[in-house]
């Protein structure tokens, strides 16, 4: 896969990529290097929203989005072949989905990654590149789940207002009263 990229196009919400997408994780062991969570990224694709961007006919990128309220998503998982980074495919698949969900009438994307706070050298040299890409894109932090995936691993929660300022709040989507 190295070398230029050429004719690239974006498809989804696509149906059947999950080999493509596993081999894209694969492809990357110090992002998804837990086997458990590569197999359950790979299952998700087929029953989320997943977009694909295909170099010809090779699938090169994917992101795969999860719904927690009309407004409220979530970038479940996004990845580039491990061939093919550094050259602004995730920004282009992150900006296609945006406007994608910006058309659902979604307002409000999260994701979750690795906390600068993991106590493995290994992965909080990835957390660099990855907080760096989602700063880059407009996502800000807004809270550490020490424990949410497990004690070595925290969690990072960043957000991001998408499509402009929300028009009106659904009287449901409000946070449960304590």
């Amino acid at each position: 896969m190295t070398g230029t990229l050429h004719t690239m196009n974006i498809e989804g919400p696509a149906h059947a990529v999950e080999r493509e997408c596993e081999q894209i994780l694969r492809s990357l062991p110090q992002w998804f290097g837990i086997e458990e969570s590569l197999c359950m990224y790979v299952r998700d694709t087929a029953r989320m929203p997943t977009f694909v961007l295909r170099d010809e006919s090779r699938v090169v990128a994917f992101i795969s989005l999860l719904q927690h309220f009309p407004h409220a998503w979530e970038v479940h998982c996004i990845a580039v072949h491990a061939d093919a980074r550094n050259r602004g495919l995730g920004r282009k698949l992150l900006a296609h989905a945006e406007s994608w969900l910006g058309a659902q009438g979604a307002w409000l994307l999260q994701v979750k990654t690795i906390a600068p706070t993991c106590p493995d050298p290994h992965y909080a040299e990835t957390y660099g590149e990855t907080g760096a890409f989602y700063a880059q894109m407009g996502f800000v932090p807004l809270e550490v789940f020490p424990e949410l995936w497990s004690a070595k691993n925290p969690c990072l929660q960043l957000v991001k207002v998408i499509g402009g300022a929300p028009r009106e709040r659904e009287p449901n989507a409000s946070a449960p009263h304590r």
